[in-house]
């Protein structure tokens, strides 16, 4: 390691950390450290003092413990894929988790203990041999951790919940170095707190799932013609509103070549097939749909199809709420902007939150909104940093026009860092939930050293 030294510390403290790792600890100096410390949002350039690639939740107890002992500030990284760049920190310790893989299906007892670095894909992979899937999100190249923890809204909400939801026990590292199985027989509030609380309270290392047979399901998408953006939208409103459980749902509008707005529908069916096509006839014969249709297709190939939207390195930068009703005002405001849609790989996103997750006590877990209603999403992502002020300027002036029609919360998962929120939104994010979390969160990270994230300070 030669004298090479991280803010401050001395060689030694390094050396010796290094000793006690199964991983790699990797300096600015070192070839990778560019290359790891890139996450999905290429806005966020941050650079750690030390990078530790952890190999299992031993290495996870050691960066803790070196962070705390030396107050530096502490990220995780399990995908990457925050818009808010969390998992990288400047000037501290970045542990990655992406290098812990492994899982383990039980088809008989339907569950899987999964690694806190696998992506969805990795996990549905290992479920899907099985014909059996626990619910995640809707780009398979998000982690499972930071999804999980915020609350996970995805296909299957409606029929099995959220992802958190699912979740029976998790292994988690806390402030103290120790690592903890919190469960609905250990460590309980910590159990409550992480199911929706984000990385306040720990660095999770292992997630227990429920799991459900979930095999072929009907699934795609259909756009509609242009003229009829504002018709498609309330018809699409009233389809969602009445759908079964077995039916998620989710709605995008963008902009086409002429500078129209234009609506788009995707379903997620995972019931009996014939019911399914009854169930989804009005969104195939309204318009008619000018591309697209609802077919049988493998779970895993609906949890892809949005991965292309996604690539790595472009800027993105997002505005979010819950909205309940889509009324005409609402409708006109949304139509209004995406006409005027900065970037062609932006967009507006309504994915509906419904079924088993909407009916869940708001109490019973730390993710507090529960209700029949709408992750709605203002998702601007371009290429050139020269954009930044076009494309930023008008995602907050579509998201200002739409806050009469949003209520007074947020998904925790959508939101940009609090000096761009501002607390009260991050607040808004954990809802009535808020006081109980800030309790919990004094009695395992008093000094709040989970702090890089959507914070929850200590009571």
């Amino acid at each position: 390691m030669g004298s090479e030294t991280a803010q401050g510390l001395p060689e030694d403290a390094l050396r010796e950390l290094a000793d006690r790792l199964q991983g790699a600890l990797i300096m600015p100096s070192i070839d990778g450290y560019d290359q790891v410390r890139h996450v999905f949002n290429a806005m966020i350039d941050r650079r750690p003092a030390l990078i530790i690639r952890c190999a299992g939740p031993e290495d996870v107890v050691q960066g803790v413990n070196f962070a705390r002992t030396h107050a530096l500030p502490l990220s995780m990284k399990g995908g990457g894929h925050s818009v808010a760049g969390s998992a990288v920190c400047d000037g501290g310790v970045m542990l990655d988790l992406s290098s812990m893989k492994r899982v383990r299906v039980d088809p008989e007892q339907r569950i899987a203990v999964a690694d806190a670095g696998l992506t969805l894909a990795e996990l549905d992979r290992a479920t899907q041999a099985h014909g059996l899937a626990t619910p995640l999100g809707v780009v398979s190249v998000t982690g499972i951790a930071g999804l999980t923890l915020g609350g996970g809204i995805g296909w299957l909400n409606g029929k099995y919940g959220l992802s958190c939801d699912n979740v029976l026990a998790a292994e988690i590292v806390v402030a103290d170095g120790q690592l903890l199985t919190a469960s609905a027989e250990q460590h309980q509030d910590l159990f409550w707190a992480i199911r929706g609380g984000g990385g306040n309270f720990g660095i999770v290392t292992s997630f227990t799932y429920r799991l459900h047979p979930v095999d072929t399901i009907l699934g795609g998408g259909v756009s509609y013609p242009a003229e009829q953006a504002h018709a498609a939208l309330k018809h699409y409103h009233a389809f969602a509103r009445d759908a079964p459980d077995e039916v998620s749902t989710s709605a995008s509008i963008g902009r086409d070549a002429g500078g129209r707005a234009v609506v788009s529908a995707a379903v997620c069916y995972c019931g009996p097939l014939e019911e399914g096509e009854r169930v989804v006839r009005p969104l195939r014969e309204f318009g008619p749909p000018v591309a697209g249709d609802f077919v049988p297709m493998p779970y895993a190939a609906m949890q892809t199809g949005a991965d292309g939207g996604f690539p790595l390195g472009r800027r993105h930068y997002w505005k979010a709420g819950f909205l309940r009703d889509l009324t005409d005002d609402a409708i006109a405001t949304l139509l209004r902007f995406a006409a005027d849609i900065p970037s062609p790989y932006s967009g507006i996103g309504l994915q509906q939150m419904t079924g088993v997750a909407s009916r869940v006590d708001p109490t019973a877990t730390a993710f507090a909104h529960r209700a029949r209603h709408y992750d709605f999403l203002v998702l601007s992502q371009w290429d050139d940093p020269a954009d930044d002020d076009r494309n930023i300027t008008w995602t907050r002036a579509l998201f200002e026009a739409m806050r009469p029609h949003l209520e007074d919360a947020v998904y925790v998962n959508d939101l940009n860092d609090e000096r761009e929120e501002g607390h009260d939104r991050i607040r808004s994010a954990y809802g009535a939930n808020y006081e109980r979390l800030a309790t919990i969160k004094s009695a395992y990270d008093p000094s709040n050293l989970f702090r890089i994230n959507h914070n929850i300070k200590p009571a």
